[in-house]
């Protein structure tokens, strides 16, 4: 496969799409109702860690829907490019609904208050359809004041939230189609986990420091900026405890 075919599958199996296919994809798009899929309301980035495999990182974005005050459902892909890989899915849930599971079930779940509380979990920027009208620093229609408070807003809802997550497709070790089981992910909890964790073999740092250049995000303002958020008491029984 051509590096150019290789660019617009992102590197899975099978060739590209066929014109009839972007035809009738274009076709059906214009026709059939996405509902579940339009309601999704939130892209949040962060780190996934495998469970069985704790120095073993990927990166993660989330595409999440409300389906009431206490759930959330997300789909994860490993990029937030169009032809982006579904690699998995995380379920959110209140802190009450947490507490309300049996002790084997807990076992399955992940905190955010590291995640939130060290500015690693960002919701990324949207950026700007027309460049032109915007700032060229930004990219964006919305001043960087404004996105920062709103996504302030939504880490003090995250914070308390439980994750449990799964993923499907194992991208990070080259697979060009989802292979075996899924696996049980879980979130960082710790400095001491980033600074030993690796994405593909790389540092966390490094990694973590590009994906905030790609986003044009600072890590550390957003740690200052969260400081005031309360850190509510994790379970000791959650899944991936370091």
């Amino acid at each position: 496969m051509s590096n150019a075919a290789e660019q617009e599958t992102n590197g899975v199996a099978g060739t590209p799409l066929s014109t009839k296919s972007k035809v009738l994809e274009t076709g059906a798009s214009m026709v059939q109702d996405f509902a579940p899929v339009k309601a999704i309301c939130a892209h949040l980035n962060a780190f996934h860690v495998y469970a069985d495999e704790p120095h073993r990182c990927v990166e993660a974005n989330h595409y999440c829907s409300h389906i009431s005050e206490d759930i959330r459902q997300c789909l994860i892909y490993d990029t937030p490019s169009p032809s982006a890989r579904l690699i998995g899915i995380e379920y959110m849930i209140s802190a009450s609904l947490f507490h309300s599971l049996p002790e084997s079930e807990r076992k399955l779940w992940h905190s955010h208050v590291f995640e939130v509380k060290s500015g690693m979990l960002i919701m990324p920027k949207p950026q700007a359809l027309t460049p032109s009208t915007v700032s060229l620093s930004t990219g964006s229609l919305i001043p960087n004041a404004a996105w920062e408070e709103a996504e302030t807003k939504e880490m003090e809802d995250v914070v308390s939230l439980y994750g449990k997550t799964y993923h499907f497709w194992q991208v990070d070790r080259g697979d060009k189609v989802p292979l075996g089981e899924p696996v049980l992910m879980g979130s960082f909890t710790s400095e001491k986990q980033v600074e030993e964790g690796k994405v593909e073999g790389r540092s966390v740092r490094e990694v973590w420091g590009e994906r905030d250049e790609r986003f044009g995000a600072s890590t550390q303002q957003k740690k200052e900026k969260r400081k005031g958020i309360e850190e509510p008491e994790v379970h000791t029984g959650e899944s991936v405890v370091f």
